[in-house]
């Protein structure tokens, strides 16, 4: 009997060249470039959970639509989240989410997720910069800038 497996082949293309992308600095920068980059018609509507890409001098390589859920939640799937960050050679990472009640406040189950992401990080060197909470009317929570980070 032969015995015949998968070959595996992995690519990552930029589109726009990472190098000419911006900087991240400070919550404020994120939390503008996650609203240009959120569906307004959906902000309100359901829970979705993104990451933004980073490289070693925190450019953004890219945003990642991890996952869409329902109006008081969204599933991470630890796996495809490192499966992303590992395939585009991101250093730095920063996890979205929006709540589409508008309340601000981190909830446990936000606190108990950044925290596993953050401990999984550990194994990749991997760096969680910040998770930012979105509010359909424009505002936003730094779990950097409230020390939660």
């Amino acid at each position: 009997m032969e015995h015949k497996v998968n070959e595996i082949q992995i690519s990552y293309r930029e589109k726009l060249s990472t190098l000419k992308s911006l900087s991240i600095t400070n919550s404020k920068d994120v939390g503008a470039l996650l609203f240009k980059n959120w569906d307004p018609d959906t902000i309100g509507l359901h829970e979705t959970f993104k990451i933004l890409l980073l490289n070693r001098s925190n450019k953004v390589k890219g945003i990642y639509p991890l996952s869409h859920g329902g109006i008081t939640g969204t599933l991470v799937d630890m796996r495809i989240l490192f499966a992303i960050v590992l395939k585009t050679l991101s250093v730095g990472i920063i996890l979205a989410h929006n709540h589409p009640s508008g309340q601000l406040k981190a909830s446990e189950p936000d606190k108990q997720l950044t925290k596993k992401i953050q401990q999984a990080a550990l194994l990749f060197d991997v760096t969680v910069l910040d998770h930012i909470i979105l509010a359909p009317d424009g505002r936003y929570y730094s779990f950097a800038d409230n020390g939660l980070m």
